[in-house]
C-alpha cells in the first residue's frame, strides 16, 4: 500500500457551541492534512500528483480562508469544529479524487496539539 499526504494551511474565525454554550468567536492558523492511499501506481510511478492534490485541496479550503465558519454555509449550518471541518474537506476532496489513489484522512489541527481526524 502506498500513502501520499498534502497539506496547507488556512485562517478562519470560529465560535463552537459546547453543551449549549456558545465559545467566544476566535481566530486561529488552521492546518489541513489530507493522506490518500492505493494499492498501485500509474505508469510515471506515482500515486498522485502532488500538485494535483493541492490544487484540489486549495479549491475545497479556499471557501474557508479568511472566513467566519460560524457564518458561512460551506459546513452547512453544522457547529464549526474541527470535526466538522475535517468532515467537509473528506468528502469534497472525495469527489475530486481518481483511481487508483483514494482519501484515506483528514486531519485538522485548530491549534497546537489539537487535531481531529476523519477517516474515510
Amino acid at each position: 500500500m502506498y500513502r501520499v499526504t498534502v497539506s496547507t494551511t488556512f485562517t478562519a474565525t470560529h465560535a463552537v457551541t459546547v453543551q449549549g454554550v456558545d465559545e467566544t468567536p476566535h481566530h486561529h492558523e488552521w492546518k489541513a492534512e489530507v493522506v490518500l492511499e492505493g494499492a498501485s501506481l500509474d505508469e510515471d510511478g506515482l500515486l498522485i500528483d502532488f500538485l494535483e492534490v493541492e490544487r484540489n485541496l486549495k479549491s475545497v479550503i479556499e471557501p474557508l480562508d479568511g472566513s467566519n465558519l460560524n457564518e458561512i454555509d460551506t459546513l452547512g449550518g453544522a457547529n464549526p469544529s474541527a470535526e466538522h471541518v475535517a468532515l467537509y474537506v473528506g468528502r469534497e476532496m472525495k469527489k475530486l479524487v481518481q483511481k487508483p489513489a483514494r482519501i484515506q484522512s483528514v486531519t485538522i489541527t485548530e491549534a497546537p496539539n489539537c487535531q481531529a481526524t476523519y477517516e474515510l
